[in-house]
C-alpha cells in the first residue's frame, strides 16, 4: 500500500515513545511506501485536493539511539504533488489544538474522500467526537460534568461537588488541568483565564480520586480494545496523570469494567468512521474520547510484547481491501 501521514514534522518526533514512529515502522515491515506532510502542504485546486508531500525512508535504529535527542532515523524524497486519491490511505496524525487550522484540514481531507480517498479518522468524525464533549454520548459511563463559560456556574458546581478539574475543550497532554476545591482561592483567576473572561466553554468534572492509581488509556481499534491499557501514574505532587505531564506509564490486563465501557463505546466510534481511539478511564469512570492522535503505542507493546501497531495496521490493511 502508499499511505500517506498527515503529522508534525518528523523531526518533532519523540521516536521512543511515538505511536506515528510504530505506525511506520510496521507498515515499513509490511513493504508499505509511506509518504508524509504537515496539514498547511494540503490544498485544493480544479476539484482536486493534493498533499505536497514527500517519501519517507526508514533510517535502522538501535534502543539507544531511538532515546537520542535528535536521532537520524528518517530520509525524504523530493516534494510531490498528490492526489489524495492516488494513495491506499491517509492517516490524520496531527497532533491537537484542535485550532482553527485543524479544522480547516478536516474539510480538506473530507473533499478528498468524497472524491474517493480513505482518511482515517474520518474528517467529519474528527468534528463531531470533540476529545473531552464526547463522554456525554455515554453518561452511563461519567462523573458529574459540566460545560459551561460562565464563572457563576462553575463556583456552584465546585459548591454542589466540593473537588472539581477544570480544563479546556481543545487541548492534550494534560494542557491548563486545574484542580479546584472549596475555598481555593485561586478560583476567580482559573475560571478567568480558562473561559477568557466568559467568552470559552471549558469542562469541569467531579474530582476523581482513583486518579491516584493512573489514567488508563484504552486503545480501541476498528471497535475492538487493545487488551491491555496504559495507566499514566501522576508525578508526586501532581494531579494529572498524563505522561507529558511528567506521569510514569504501567501497562496492565484491561479490567472487567474497562472492557465493558471498550465493547459499548467501540461500535459507536467504528459506526462513525474512527478507526483508532484512546479512551481516557480514571476508576470506572470515561473521561474522554481521544480521536485525533492517540498514543501509548510503544509503551504497552515495549512493557507487554503486544504488538499495537501490528493490530493497528492489520485492522487498515482490512478496511482498504473492503474498499
Amino acid at each position: 500500500m502508499k499511505l500517506l501521514f498527515v503529522a508534525d514534522p518528523l523531526d518533532h518526533f519523540k521516536v521512543y515513545k511515538d505511536s506515528t514512529y510504530a505506525m511506520m515502522r510496521a507498515a515499513e515491515r509490511r513493504g508499505h511506501r509511506l509518504w508524509a506532510c504537515e496539514p498547511q502542504d494540503l490544498s485544493w485546486a480544479g476539484g482536486v485536493v493534493r498533499a505536497l508531500a514527500r517519501e519517507v525512508r526508514l533510517l535502522p535504529l538501535t534502543p539507544a539511539e531511538e532515546h537520542a535527542p535528535k536521532p537520524a532515523w528518517f530520509e525524504l524524497g523530493s516534494p510531490q504533488a498528490l492526489d489524495l486519491t492516488a494513495v491506499d490511505a491517509v492517516l490524520m496524525r496531527k497532533d491537537p489544538p484542535f485550532d482553527q487550522d485543524y479544522l480547516y484540514a478536516t474539510y480538506l481531507l473530507e473533499l478528498a474522500e468524497r472524491a474517493g480517498a480513505r482518511v482515517y479518522n474520518r474528517p467529519q468524525a474528527l468534528r463531531d467526537f470533540n476529545e473531552k464533549l464526547a463522554i456525554a454520548r455515554f453518561p452511563q459511563f461519567t462523573v458529574p460534568t459540566l460545560v459551561t463559560s460562565q464563572e457563576a456556574a462553575i463556583r456552584a458546581f465546585l459548591a454542589e461537588q466540593g473537588d472539581i478539574v477544570v480544563k479546556p475543550l481543545n487541548a492534550m497532554g494534560g494542557t491548563a488541568v486545574f484542580r479546584l476545591r472549596r475555598g481555593d482561592a485561586n478560583i476567580g483567576v482559573t475560571c478567568e483565564v480558562l473561559t477568557r473572561h466568559g467568552q470559552t466553554a471549558v469542562m469541569a468534572q467531579r474530582y476523581i480520586p482513583e486518579i491516584s492509581a493512573g489514567d488508563k488509556r484504552v486503545l480501541v481499534i476498528d471497535g475492538a480494545p487493545v487488551p491491555y491499557v496504559l495507566a499514566r501514574i501522576p508525578a508526586p505532587g501532581e494531579t494529572r496523570g498524563n505522561l507529558a505531564a511528567g506521569g510514569r506509564g504501567e501497562a496492565r490486563p484491561l479490567t472487567p469494567h474497562d472492557r465493558e465501557i471498550a465493547q459499548t463505546v467501540g461500535p459507536v466510534l467504528k459506526a462513525a468512521g474512527i478507526l483508532l481511539a484512546g479512551l481516557d478511564v480514571i476508576g470506572d469512570w470515561l473521561t474522554e474520547v481521544n480521536v485525533t492522535s492517540p498514543t501509548c503505542f510503544r509503551e504497552i507493546t515495549d512493557q507487554t510484547g503486544f504488538d499495537v501497531a501490528a493490530m493497528f495496521m492489520d485492522a487498515l490493511e482490512r478496511k482498504v481491501a473492503e474498499g
